[in-house]
């Protein structure tokens, strides 16, 4: 282990001269992705640098112990060895945590799709309620929003959105929102106070750049359009919207919430390119093993993930078998709770297979 705590605290050295360099620093992107990968290995330094202390002071004093021929010395040795050794257990378990092997993409911003399942005008109302849950969140933790692409329903219900999340490991902190979000209870259109069980669907991808996804332009078929809001209203009375289509793997993307055509394409295409980066992984995954599924799933849209029961005041998330009856709380954006178990959950089993 000790091994691997010099290797980081190396790698940690070369990330700094390379930022320090000319041809990075004159570099926004790559500043930017190595940059974001200091920072992150940063945080892990101390404790690093810790461990290397305790564990060359261990070895030292040690040594001391047997080859120092002042008696008072030896002993000042022998007690240095004790606290060392009381020292070193809880550290190495902290380090060995510290060591798991973390996905890059985690350090990226995220792109997260949020879409309407069954359950007609309740599942929009519901993933209405979905995105403002998570942007009480993203406010409580300092970050920023920018939708890429809206489409709302009746009584406030979003049909469908996707938007960007800037912040620091903000896709690492949320990839494990992807899958089904069901939710129990009356909805607002039923007369004869039943409950209902509807469903929102959500995606959370790492942003993807243009030195990790190079899109040929001949790839694409790229289709204007004009605007429209709900119930057919003109928005504008240019052609401004703009749908993308990448042939290679038929994946389309539509933007249509900005005036400007140009706005409304650039958009869309860093939608497409974080999806086509999204594909890679999973088939980078892929070749490493046959299953990329773990105790806190896959990552699936089709992976019912939580359930948010009104009646009783809880929310389940499955996976996990977490149930927490403070459904307000978390409905109104506190969901620290729920992705620090995640977060938990998948490091433990990294740790397992690591070890």
């Amino acid at each position: 282990m000790i091994d691997k705590v010099k290797q980081a605290l190396t790698h940690y050295k070369e990330l700094e001269d390379a930022m320090a360099s000319p041809e990075v620093a004159s570099n926004p992107p790559e500043l930017e992705k190595f940059g974001r990968e200091y920072n992150y290995l940063g945080k892990k330094v101390p404790r690093f640098k810790e461990y290397v202390e305790v564990v060359d002071g261990l070895s030292e004093a040690r040594e001391m112990t047997k080859s120092e021929s002042d008696p008072e010395m030896r002993e000042m040795a022998r007690e240095e060895v004790t606290e060392f050794e009381e020292r070193l257990p809880a550290l190495e378990d902290e380090i060995a945590l510290l060591l798991v092997p973390e996905d890059p993409s985690d350090m990226k911003n995220a792109i997260m799709e949020i879409r309407a399942g069954t359950g007609g005008a309740e599942a929009a109302i519901f993933a209405g309620d979905l995105y403002r849950m998570y942007t009480n969140y993203f406010a409580h933790m300092g970050w920023s929003t920018e939708v890429l692409s809206s489409n709302y329903g009746e009584l406030n219900g979003i049909k469908e959105i996707i938007f960007m999340v800037n912040g620091e490991s903000s896709f690492g902190k949320l990839k494990f929102e992807s899958g089904v979000h069901r939710v129990q209870r009356v909805p607002q259109t039923e007369s004869q106070g039943r409950i209902h069980t509807s469903a929102a669907s959500v995606v959370v991808l790492p942003e993807a750049d243009g030195l990790e996804i190079a899109i040929d332009p001949s790839d694409l078929r790229i289709d204007v359009y004009r605007s429209s809001g709900p119930g057919g209203q003109s928005v504008n009375t240019t052609d401004s919207a703009v749908r993308i289509v990448h042939e290679p793997t038929g994946l389309t993307v539509t933007c249509q919430d900005e005036k400007s055509q140009h706005k409304n394409k650039a958009k869309a295409l860093k939608v497409l390119q974080s999806r086509l980066y999204d594909i890679q992984l999973k088939e980078k995954e892929a070749e490493k093993t046959a299953s990329r599924r773990s105790m806190v799933g896959s990552g699936d849209r089709s992976e019912k993930i939580r359930t948010y029961n009104y009646p009783q005041g809880r929310v389940t998330d499955h996976r996990i078998n977490l149930t927490l009856y403070r459904l307000d709380e978390i409905v109104n954006g506190d969901l620290q709770e729920i992705i620090d178990a995640l977060k938990s959950a998948d490091i433990s089993e990294r740790l397992k297979k690591a070890v």
